[in-house]
């Protein structure tokens, strides 16, 4: 006998027969023999309306009250799946965060989980009893309801399974699995049996949006066994596991994209000691997430060009914050580009490799597109591009790389 913990999304859950589906889906599991526990966010779209009327009552709400508001959905969604298992003999009992409980810090609308107490849970579970717990949502230290923020389901799913010491947390989404690239944009994208916890965190990261990045994080540091796979087909799905686990590493396993990003350039920065720290310190102050950076300095080093990257949505603020450094910064102008992509190459098998980067260069040099910023770790190569060139640019790497399907 196993112990299972299972992560319905929204899209699975999307109106009574998508419910009346995965309780199906949950009895054949438990028909397997395995005590099982069942994560589940709310229906598509609930949670959506549910903050679209917070916002329209008050747009600088209490944010206590809002997570009050909001955590309502998946309220909804189990007891409506403890109620349709019922219905074909299954013994099941709904779980708000707070019963459970799930302990969290005080940031409401994006709190973290700090423990889980799942001892009266597993004592249902042992007399065959599914728990229906809710995702996204926890108690807070004044003992109020706490939600993790956007895609916190997957997060509480792998801290439940981690709690519980569960044989595996199995994620059904929309997707059956992990692919190498888009599939949407590359036809020869295959389906992973297996990635590694580093390279789902870098994908996750860097645009991928099959997991949630916390989820990723907490089951690495946990060694928690997760596998994506689809709640709409029967296929196999993806193993997200340790390195060791994975016995011919890919150089690259994968290559993610994401359009929401946005460069800005500060030309001729007079160059003194202080500069970068003066610029993204008034950034970091502004909760403006900086990622990508490069910075040249002239031939003659008197001034240096500083170029960024920032998400789309925050670049007027980030233009902003510039303008007011004007009077600190001695620089000649600034320039902003919303129209780019960030393109990545991941694989633990970089690690070992030489040459992995410069295949990627010669790749698009090969169809002409120029590389704006490049920025590395020890397992990705990511590079900034037009974004008329995203889908020419993943085609040509999948290739290049020998992951194109057979």
């Amino acid at each position: 006998m196993a112990r299972l913990v299972l992560k319905f999304g929204g899209t699975s859950v999307g109106d009574v027969d998508r419910i009346k589906n995965v309780a199906r889906r949950v009895k054949a599991v438990v028909e397997q023999g395995n005590e099982v526990a069942v994560v589940v966010s709310a229906m598509s779209g609930a949670t959506n309306q549910l903050v679209k009327w917070t916002t329209e009552v008050a747009r600088l709400h209490d944010t206590r009250e809002y997570d009050t508001v909001v955590a309502t959905g998946e309220q909804v969604t189990i007891g409506l799946l403890a109620i349709a298992l019922q219905e074909i003999g299954v013994p099941a009992r709904s779980w708000m965060g707070w019963q459970v409980p799930i302990r969290t810090d005080g940031a409401h609308g994006s709190a973290r989980i700090e423990s889980v107490d799942t001892s009266e849970i597993e004592k249902g579970m042992k007399q065959g009893q599914v728990a229906v717990v809710a995702g996204f949502q926890g108690i807070g230290p004044d003992g109020r309801v706490t939600t993790l923020g956007r895609g916190g389901s997957d997060t509480s799913a792998v801290a439940l399974a981690a709690a519980m010491k569960a044989e595996r947390c199995d994620i059904y989404t929309d997707v059956d699995g992990v692919y190498t690239t888009d599939p949407r944009i590359v036809a020869k994208a295959r389906k992973l049996d297996k990635i590694t916890y580093e390279e789902m965190l870098e994908m996750a990261s860097l645009g991928a949006k099959v997991l949630q990045t916390r989820s990723v994080e907490l089951a690495m540091n946990h060694g928690v066994r997760v596998q994506v796979l689809s709640s709409f087909s029967d296929a196999p799905g993806t193993l997200v596991v340790d390195e060791d686990e994975i016995v011919e590493k890919e150089i690259v396993s994968g290559i993610a994209y994401s359009r929401d990003e946005a460069k800005i350039t500060l030309r001729a920065v007079k160059d003194r000691p202080g500069v970068a720290a003066t610029v993204f310190g008034a950034l970091a102050d502004a909760q403006i997430n900086v990622d990508m950076i490069v910075q040249n300095v002239s031939a003659d080093g008197e001034a240096t060009d500083i170029t960024f990257t920032v998400t789309r949505a925050q670049i007027d603020r980030a233009l902003k914050v510039l303008s007011d450094l004007k009077g600190k910064l001695d620089y000649e102008k600034v320039l902003s580009d919303p129209a780019v992509t960030k393109v990545s190459i991941i694989g633990v098998g970089m690690r070992s490799h030489a040459g992995v980067a410069q295949r990627m260069f010669q790749a698009l040099a090969d169809k002409g597109i120029n590389i704006q910023v490049i920025s590395t770790s020890e397992i990705k190569v990511s590079v900034l591009i037009a974004e008329e060139y995203t889908e020419l640019a993943l085609r040509s790497l999948h290739t290049a790389y020998g992951l194109d399907a057979a």
